[in-house]
């Protein structure tokens, strides 16, 4: 039987959409290119598939390259594979994103990475097509953290219901009704009290949760209409 060799080479990339929140906008982390093409330009994180590297330990790796973080939620976009994406050589793209604590990525490190964080409305000019990367992104991080609970992955260990307030309404980029989100959110019985105040806060000290981490696992998929958005 005689085997088949493709004529040509196709190149796969991993492009990571790295999304955070800082306590009062969502961020995207980026890189700022010190190689050609785009020299000087802004990108997402990226780089080639290994040789015997499944697809999702590829974007671990490159994820954990930029912010030292491993285990995140990490998950698969979309494949972007138009044949003049990229000018040197016909590259096909797995892009996917991630929810990260900024508080807990290396920092140090990205920034030897040439990293550096954007606030998501006020984004420079990205290469090839990693806008309309991040742009999908955002929809499908609307779309689950309206069915999901999922958000919780960008906050600290110990938060407010303001900041988590805070933080959908810079998701979704819209008010969003302040009692109805509390309500809504102490009825999935996630939150924990911790008999904590968060002294910085302007809404009278308010109480300090953490997430119930093992209720969070379990019942993740359970809420399949989490938020009324």
């Amino acid at each position: 039987m005689e085997s088949y060799i493709h004529p040509y080479r196709i190149l796969i990339a991993i492009d990571c959409i790295i999304f955070g929140f800082d306590g009062q906008k969502l961020k995207l982390l980026l890189i700022k290119r010190n190689f050609e093409p785009e020299k000087g330009n802004w990108s997402l994180m990226g780089g080639f598939l290994n040789d015997n590297e499944d697809l999702e330990v590829g974007a671990g790796r490159v994820l954990a390259e930029l912010t030292g973080l491993e285990n995140v939620y990490l998950e698969q976009l979309k494949t972007f594979g138009k044949s003049d994406r990229d000018p040197v050589e016909r590259t096909v793209s797995v892009c996917f994103y991630s929810l990260i604590n900024i508080e807990d990525h290396d920092s140090q490190l990205a920034r030897s990475k040439n990293g550096h964080w954007f606030d998501l409305n006020d984004l420079p000019n990205l290469i090839f097509d990693h806008k309309e990367m991040v742009d999908l992104a955002l929809k499908e991080l609307q779309y689950k953290a309206a069915l999901h609970p999922i958000g919780f992955e960008l906050m600290p260990d110990l938060f407010s219901i303001p900041q988590l307030h805070k933080l959908y309404e810079a998701i979704y980029g819209h008010h969003i009704d302040r009692r109805n989100f509390s309500r809504k959110i102490l009825s999935t019985g996630l939150l924990l009290d911790t008999g904590l105040k968060n002294e910085n806060s302007s809404t009278k000290k308010a109480i300090l949760y953490k997430l119930d981490k093992a209720k969070y696992s379990s019942q993740f998929n359970a809420f399949h209409y989490f938020m009324n958005i």
